[in-house]
Order: structure tokens, then sequence, then C-alpha cells
């Protein structure tokens, strides 16, 4: 469940970066590790706030993660060390029976070496605009990875060869191919995803706890009744010689063995069910989500415009609304991904009608 949940897959991936320099842009000798946080800072990013809305919708000036339709979030970090979250709590009590010398230093967990961390939270489809699965199983969640690498390598080949080549391992990586098992060798398993996309709370199939009571139960009575025809030396066990004839520590034996497989059963069943997925939701998919923002927009302006309008006004009007803004077609027209608003879209295409 960690890597896949809510019908989106978590990615995270950690590649070691070189040791040693490499030669910057202006040609001087620079670590790789300064050379990798230079290009970091220089890509270009999705529009978080109003201020970026105007400049960043522009292919050339965009997230090049914002050429394909399933990435929600993401993230690159260089990650030097671990954190030292300080020594391991101990009981003073215990200690000082022990005379242990708590002056002694501890030992303390360190990376061999930088990281390169790359987190994304994207579709769990292996085509863009697929509809979200409710589960997958490993080898689905596998070419579920390995597609995103493709698309990531059709849609940003420069970017990635430019971030990778400071990274260890990465010189082998010639196409597509190469780079789906670069991140595979480099993932790691992702233990708290986030997903925030229903409108309503998630429906659950409650788990059946007066089945598994009843189930570890049945076998439990028949336990303490063998037990009790035992110790009071009955010839037959009570209620259960009209079924069984079985003398008393055999009922008492068996029943044992038999509560505690069904006890560790409810256990393993009770786990099993609690590792199951997040349900996705409705529109939790990024096609629906860019589609709702252009909705969400564009009746607003709709609404403002409508002011006043008679009867039969409003009502043509909302039907070329729908006619135009097509709710029910996620495919388009929709928001461009990358973008918070859809202003931005309308300058740009404004700005290139001019040119």
């Amino acid at each position: 469940m960690p890597n896949f949940d809510t019908g989106h897959y978590f990615l995270t991936t950690l590649a070691p970066i070189k040791t040693g320099t490499t030669k910057s842009l202006l040609g001087d000798k620079i670590s790789f590790k300064q050379d990798l946080r230079t290009i970091l800072s220089l890509l270009p990013t999705a529009s978080q706030s109003s201020a970026t809305e105007m400049i960043n919708h522009d292919s050339d000036r965009c997230s090049p993660f914002s050429r394909n339709l399933r990435t929600h979030f993401c993230r690159f970090m260089i990650l030097d060390d671990v954190i030292y979250n300080g020594r391991v709590g101990k009981n003073p009590i215990v200690s000082a029976v022990k005379n242990e010398n708590l002056l002694i230093p501890e030992e303390i967990d360190h990376l061999n070496c930088s990281y390169l961390m790359f987190v994304a939270d994207i579709d769990a489809v292996l085509n863009d605009g697929d509809p979200l699965p409710k589960n997958l199983s490993q080898q689905e969640q596998d070419a579920v990875r390995e597609a995103y690498a493709h698309q990531l390598w059709k849609t940003m080949k420069f970017e990635i060869q430019k971030i990778y080549s400071n990274c260890v391992g990465f010189d082998r990586v010639k196409d597509a191919k190469g780079f789906a098992n670069y991140l595979r060798r480099c993932q790691i398993e992702t233990t708290m995803p986030f997903n925030d996309y229903w409108l309503n709370p998630p429906e659950f199939d409650p788990l059946p706890v007066k089945k598994l009571v009843t189930l570890v139960l049945t076998p439990f009575v028949i336990t303490l009744l063998g037990l009790v025809g035992w110790i009071f030396q009955m010839e037959q066990v009570p209620i259960l010689h009209w079924f069984f004839n079985w003398t008393p520590s055999w009922t008492f034996l068996g029943g044992f063995v038999a509560t505690s497989l069904t006890i560790l059963a409810a256990l393993f069943y009770t786990l099993k069910y609690g590792n199951r997925p997040f349900p996705a939701g409705k529109y939790a998919d990024l096609p629906s989500v860019l589609k709702s923002l252009l909705v969400q927009q564009t009746f607003s302006n709709f609404v403002v415009a409508s002011q006043g309008k008679s009867d039969a006004e409003l009502h043509q009007a909302f039907g070329e609304f729908l006619a135009k803004q097509k709710p029910s077609d996620k495919r388009s027209p929709r928001q461009a991904p990358g973008v918070i608003s859809i202003k931005a879209e309308k300058a740009v295409l404004a700005e290139k009608n001019n040119t």
C-alpha cells in the first residue's frame, strides 16, 4: 500500500551524487553537488501564486513536469545527511542499577554521500487520462512506475540528462528503458503517502468484527468446556458429548489448538484488511482536477456576466456555456497543467497573437 494509495502512485527515489569536480557553465571547476544545486535552482517551477501565474505558463518558462498529465506534485531536493534525533531515551532507574555511563557517545547514523531525492505524486495509470485503479498488484505498480519514467524521458529528456548527469551510475543511461531501470534501482518505499482529493469521505467496507469474534469464541468455548471436564475428571464433555464422543482432555487440547489457529487467522485477516489501499476519489485524476479548475473559474465569470439577464436570456447563455465548456468531458477543454488559473493561458495567447 505505501507506494500505491487512493489510485495514485507515490514515487520516492534517492540517487547518490558523484564526488569530485566537474566544469561549471563558466568553465571553472565545481563539485558535482554544487553543479546540481545550480541546475535545480534554475529549473522552472509551476505557478504557485498569483504573482507567478502571468509568467510561468509559456512552455519555456513553466515546469517541465507540466508537459505530462500524470504529475500532481513533485519535488527535487539534495539530502546531505540524515537528521540526528538525539540520544536514545533510557530509564534512569535501570541505568543506575546497571551502573551505565550515560556520557559515553552513542553511534550515530550517517549517509555515505549526498543524495538527490525525487518525490512525485502521480496518477497510477499507464496512459494519460486513464481511469484511476482501485487496486494494483506489485507487478502492475512496477508497470506504472516504468510508464511514468518513459513519459518523463519523452517529455523532458534534456532536463533529466542535465540533472542526473551529476549522479552515480547515470552515465550508462541512454534511453527511456535505461532511465526506468535507473529509477527502479534508486527507489525506496514511500511510507507516508498523502492525498486530499475526496469530495466526500471515502466509503469503506466495515471490518466484520462480529464474524471474527464468533470465529474465535467458538473453539474457545469448546476449550473451556473441555478444561472443565478435565478438571472435574468427567467421562464426557458437558454439552459437547451430544455432538462429539471425545474425552475431556482431547477436547481441551483440540480446542486450544483450534483457538490458537483462529486467533492467528483473525489477526492476519485484520492486518491484511488494514493494508488495503484507500479508494480513489471520483475526480482525483489530474485531467479531472484540471477540468474542475476550468469549470470553476469559467462558471464564476458566467455568473457575474449573467446578472440582470431575463429568464430566456439566462437559459440561452447557460446552454452556450455548457456547449463551450463541456463539463462532463474531462479531455477538452481544461486548464493547462502547471498554472493556477486560466488568466495566464489567455495572456500568453494574446501575446502570441500580437507578435
